[in-house]
């Protein structure tokens, strides 16, 4: 490829809708965006996104969505919160970044493998070594607990959205940008997944209305309508999907 293909890709690139990002380059154009994005930010506020990126690369390495590698799905939520949030905070990004790592890979953040249960406390303790505290407490609030046994997954979720997000405003906009790519992406999910999905993301729609309505979420007017008119999209499709 020479440089004039490269310099008209990265136009294009910097333009394009996260999701046409990801069916057109992949996940080698969703990290170029986030390249193009980064570069209105510091370079010291630079580095702590790119090493969280790196990371979250090598934790997640080898795991996969529906039709994807899972780093796209991280690359999404942080260029959504960086685009679209006009978030700028480096913390916040790097959270953003690792948001699933404590909940899908705490073994490998300890370094630990086998049928032992996932140490996520020990995990979260990793991730506050490398990125401080503030970080860890954030990828905190977002990670789901353990499913208790005999408890509805739905039920679970819901209760784990409204109690985690409550006291943590900046999780708050993690978690939106998070359900936005699951849930207005469940577009691009097929069969009995689509449909379980959709049953869990549904019942969460209210409380995330709630929840970015309030008065302490750290969001611009605009920006929270903005959401708002994504958490209609997607609603319009959990009903398509389940026929209500």
């Amino acid at each position: 490829m020479d440089m004039r293909t490269v310099t008209l890709a990265s136009a294009q690139i910097s333009v394009m809708p996260l999701h046409a990002v990801t069916e057109v380059y992949g996940e080698a154009g969703l990290g170029q965006r986030l390249t193009l994005e980064l570069e209105r930010l510091p370079e010291c506020d630079r580095a702590i996104v790119r090493r969280a990126a790196v990371w979250a690369a090598d934790l997640h390495n080898g795991q996969r969505r529906t039709r994807e590698p899972y780093v796209n799905h991280l690359l999404r939520v942080t260029l959504r919160m960086m685009c679209y949030y006009r978030i700028v905070d480096p913390e916040v990004l790097a959270a953003a970044l690792l948001h699933d790592a404590v909940e899908d890979q705490a073994d490998a953040i300890v370094g630990r493998s086998g049928d032992r249960p996932e140490p996520r406390g020990e995990a979260l303790q990793v991730v506050a070594e490398r990125f401080g505290g503030r970080v860890a407490a954030l990828v905190d609030a977002v990670t789901q607990p353990e499913l208790p046994p005999g408890m509805d997954r739905t039920a679970h979720y819901v209760r784990h959205v409204a109690t985690s997000l409550d006291p943590s405003p900046w999780a708050r906009v993690i978690k939106l940008s998070d359900f936005t790519d699951n849930g207005v992406g469940i577009i691009h999910t097929a069969g009995p997944k689509a449909h379980r999905s959709a049953v869990k993301y549904a019942a969460a729609v209210p409380i995330f209305r709630d929840l970015l309505q309030r008065a302490d979420t750290p969001l611009d007017a605009d920006v929270k309508a903005h959401i708002n008119r994504q958490l209609d999209r997607a609603d319009q499709r959990f009903a398509a999907i389940l026929g209500t």
